[in-house]
């Protein structure tokens, strides 16, 4: 019995596949429309506030970066890790410029030290990925 998705001759394993697989765009797309009502919500606050703060535009960053990849995904079917620790970095930077006035340095130092290590993350899977390339099912070319 082979456990790989692929490889499954089992017809009622092949329909609950099919069924992850429409519920997996499903929620994609509301995904992409919930953050497309964000983005125009937030710009819609930032014309009637007639103010624009760096919060605001990394807001933006946050919305933009969401469904960049939602869009990687729908087209590939794979989601690179380094999308996520993309928006955790935008999303920490925002925390930081929004809250300076009321964190205390100790928090400013970890919060600083959390974006360290996702960008050294982000350096790191780049040069995995460089190093050491993925074959089409996955396994490692070099073996």
């Amino acid at each position: 019995m082979s456990l790989h998705p692929t490889r499954n001759n089992n017809p009622i394993g092949k329909a609950g596949q099919e069924v992850v697989k429409h519920v997996e765009m499903l929620v994609l797309v509301f995904i992409a429309i919930a953050t497309v009502y964000a983005t125009f919500h937030e710009i819609y606050k930032m014309w009637t506030n007639a103010e624009v703060s760096v919060g605001d535009l990394l807001l933006l960053f946050l919305y933009l970066e969401v469904l960049s990849m939602v869009k990687h995904y729908l087209g590939s079917g794979k989601l690179p890790v380094r999308y996520p620790l993309y928006i955790g970095i935008v999303a920490l930077a925002r925390y930081l410029v929004l809250e300076v006035k009321v964190l205390t340095p100790e928090h400013i130092l970890a919060v600083s030290v959390a974006v360290l290590i996702m960008a050294l993350a982000v350096l790191t899977v780049r040069y995995g990925h460089v190093r050491y390339p993925y074959s089409e099912d996955g396994d490692s070319d070099a073996k």
